[in-house]
């Protein structure tokens, strides 16, 4: 397999197809290779998606409710089926659709990406500490957030979360669209550089039957994975930001909260208020305000950083290279196939 960025002298040393297919796949682009996208589409199909759901939720349905029926708490029961049906989606997903490429590709690249892409992220910081600092020194919040059982606290959790992610899904979309409507022959050549089909594409844009720039709108799997591709590396960074502010309010917390101050706030009796061995003031009700706010700090940070230009124009500068290598060598391979299906006719 060709490793991300390297130089693949497919078109002089071998078959361009093939080489190109290796180069899709160690750049996250599983569903540009049709073996992959035909393999994806058929295990959609109901017939095989349909009893592995209902065996799912069945497994989960009896463990949320034997959880449920051991802990004495009701809303144990749906934020453990909705978890294990997460879980279940997550791993069909990573072995059976070939999402696995995609993320380990977006995560290299989210990683390669921090150091310059931090400064950036931290801008919408120092607001949005000021701001949730407020809501934290609220005895409401903390009366609030204690009284919710670990399973509902869970759900909401999971509501920000899902939230977030389909803000990311209904806004990234449209960085797809203007890459591929931005193609032309000089986009093709830049965006073959440096692939195995650099030596193909200025064939093709030599020869006058072919017309690679018309196959540059990109559709169905492969403009999803341009979008899972997106939404997995702005996610992944405002994750850690979220991260950040938990960990920041539970340090907080605990120089500033003492047990008499969180027992007045939320209403519970110092016995009912478990704390850290040797740490007093790091509490459960502590932890519970903290994730409150981190997993409402990642939903206003997935939405702010998408929406604010001077984060818009650092980030998407950084990946609109990526999504024009996708999409000017996918034209190019489209058209080198048609032109041997075609050749083979």
């Amino acid at each position: 397999m060709v490793l991300p960025g390297r130089h693949d002298r497919g078109g002089r040393d071998g078959d361009p197809v093939a080489a190109a297919d290796a180069w899709f796949l160690a750049n996250g682009l599983s569903y540009f290779v049709p073996e992959c996208r035909r393999e994806a589409r058929d295990a959609l199909s109901p017939r095989r998606t349909v009893p592995r759901l209902l065996l799912v939720a069945l497994v989960a349905a009896a463990a949320g409710v034997a959880l449920a029926w051991g802990t004495g708490q009701v809303s144990a029961a749906p934020a453990v089926v909705l978890t294990l049906v997460l879980v279940a989606v997550g791993s069909y997903a990573l072995t059976v659709l070939h999402v696995r490429p995609i993320l380990s590709w977006a995560l290299r690249r989210t990683a390669s990406s921090l150091p310059s892409l931090l400064p950036q992220m931290t801008r919408a910081l120092p607001l949005l500490l000021i701001f949730v600092t407020f809501l934290f020194i609220n005895a409401e919040v903390w009366q609030l957030a204690a009284s919710l059982q670990t399973g509902t606290l869970w759900l909401v959790v999971l509501l920000f979360v899902g939230m977030a992610v389909a803000f990311l899904l209904v806004r990234l979309p449209e960085e797809v669209d203007r890459a591929d409507d931005a193609v032309d022959a000089d986009f093709l050549r830049r965006a073959c550089r440096r692939t195995p089909l650099e030596e193909v594409c200025e064939e093709l844009l030599a020869d006058p039957g072919a017309d690679p720039v018309a196959r540059a709108t990109v559709t169905g799997f492969e403009r999803g994975n341009l979008v899972l591709f997106l939404v997995i590396v702005q996610f992944v960074q405002v994750l850690l930001l979220a991260a950040t502010v938990f960990g920041f309010f539970l340090l907080f917390g605990a120089l500033t909260m003492g047990v008499g101050v969180q027992e007045a706030w939320t209403g519970l009796e110092r016995d009912a208020i478990h704390t850290l061995p040797y740490l007093a003031q790091v509490s459960v009700p502590l932890g519970k305000v903290s994730l409150f706010l981190g997993s409402f700090s990642l939903l206003y940070l997935t939405v702010s950083t998408v929406t604010d230009e001077a984060y818009r124009e650092q980030f998407f500068g950084l990946v609109t290279r990526e999504l024009e290598r996708a999409v000017g060598v996918r034209a190019v391979y489209l058209t080198l196939r048609e032109q041997r299906r075609q050749g083979s006719a």
